[in-house]
């Protein structure tokens, strides 16, 4: 059983507290929160014990009770919370993005590995069966090489506030750390460590604040997959995943944020047929189960978790996509 502490007490603080409950290897311990009124709120709710109940961020990680830390923080507090926790022995999840930029990823690399914890991104639609399946089936063949690979993830936010996390640069805003994690980090899972990434055509839209409202990317691997991507803050797209192969084709229905029963639909030279994906956990209730079971030395090797090595990786590119259109 691992005891975790989750730092903030917002909306995905609440996300996790509920979504834990559905787990059996993972209990909500304790709780920090700079806001005295928020934290009682929070800690009433989801029933911690006032003495794990901290004021202080620097106190629930030096806190003997727990072992790992859930950090649900605006962006731009992400960098100096995983070194706090790293450097108290704490193993880390992450809300994402993980930090703001390359320099602060490598950086954040080395505490990691200096101080001999784990870390993981949330990144929940990894956790999910339905990625396992995705990879099985590309695996197995069942469209043949990969030729191309096209996602899109857009939304359009009512009422733009130049003060909020999504447009704030300070905050660590913008459309490509906010939603482009999803999409970069889903191509990802097809490369390995030989594959060369070539960007080809970069476009994007700046804000009045500074901050990319939409972007957009053609990236070749290896000189033959091509790969294009597409996100916004403005404006409503499919947000699916089209993936094309030799001998037919899979598209994801809403890959970034799947509910318990979805399906997927293949066609192939033979055949069209969906194939049912079935969770009994919630997609961020999958993602604390497979990363408490990650620090209980559980490993299963088929959900792809981002690690401290793959998150460098996926900022890489979301760093050159964002210094490519300013």
């Amino acid at each position: 059983m691992i005891k975790w502490g989750v730092i903030g007490t917002g909306h995905m603080a609440n996300i996790f507290a509920e979504s834990i409950q559905e787990t059996d290897n993972a209990k909500l311990m304790a709780v920090s929160s700079r806001t005295k009124k928020s934290l009682e709120i929070f800690g009433d709710r989801f029933n911690i014990k006032e003495n794990l109940r901290f004021i202080s961020n620097e106190e629930i990680c030096k806190s003997e009770d727990i072992d790992a830390i859930y950090i649900s923080t605006l962006n731009n507090t992400h960098f100096d919370l995983i070194k706090l926790c790293a450097i108290n022995k704490k193993n880390i999840l992450c809300e994402k993005p993980f930090c703001l930029n390359l320099i602060e990823a490598k950086e954040l690399q080395k505490i990691i590995i200096i101080n001999k914890v784990m870390f993981f991104e949330a990144i929940a639609y990894l956790s999910h069966p339905q990625t396992s399946v995705i990879l099985d089936l590309v695996n197995n063949d069942e469209i043949g090489e990969i030729i191309s690979i096209e996602s899109t993830f857009g939304f359009k936010v009512r009422k733009i506030d130049p003060e909020s996390r999504l447009f704030n640069k300070k905050l660590g805003g913008g459309a490509i750390l906010d939603v482009g994690c999803y999409p970069m980090s889903f191509i990802s899972l097809f490369l390995d460590n030989e594959n060369k990434i070539v960007f080809n055509e970069i476009d994007g839209e700046i804000y009045h604040t500074n901050v990319d409202i939409a972007a957009s990317a053609n990236i070749t691997i290896n000189d033959k997959i091509q790969c294009k991507i597409k996100i916004s803050l403005k404006e409503y797209f499919k947000n699916n995943s089209i993936i094309k192969g030799t001998k037919g084709s899979m598209i994801v229905g809403f890959p970034w944020l799947p509910e318990k029963k979805v399906f997927l639909e293949i066609h192939n030279k033979s055949r069209y047929y969906k194939s049912f994906v079935h969770s009994d956990l919630s997609v961020y209730a999958n993602q604390i189960k497979n990363v408490s079971n990650r620090f209980l030395n559980n490993n299963n090797n088929k959900i792809r978790l981002f690690d401290v090595s793959k998150s460098l990786e996926n900022m890489t590119y979301l760093d050159h996509w964002m210094e490519s259109i300013k």
